[in-house]
């Protein structure tokens, strides 16, 4: 039974975008494409809009899990235009 538990795990992980990105690299990638003050206007986050920092950031979204899911949808979106445009 154990088996089939793992075997499920490992293919959600194959299925998810997000698998092997971390979310320094995902804030990183962000940061660098959209700027502060986009990703505040676009997620509306005292960290972002207030003397934003990567550290700052990273911590607030760790411990915040809604906040994760606004930025990783964000990220998702994010990189969705830039394939369509390569």
């Amino acid at each position: 039974m154990q088996k089939n538990g793992i075997k499920q795990v490992a293919t959600a992980q194959v299925n998810n975008p997000l698998h092997g990105i971390t979310l320094e690299r995902l804030l990183s990638e962000l940061v660098e494409a959209l700027g502060w003050e986009e990703m505040g206007r676009r997620v509306n986050i005292r960290c972002f809009t207030h003397d934003p920092s990567l550290s700052s950031s990273l911590r607030f979204l760790r411990r915040t899990p809604w906040a994760r899911t606004k930025v990783e949808d964000l990220y998702l979106h994010h990189m969705s235009g830039k394939r369509a445009r390569t």
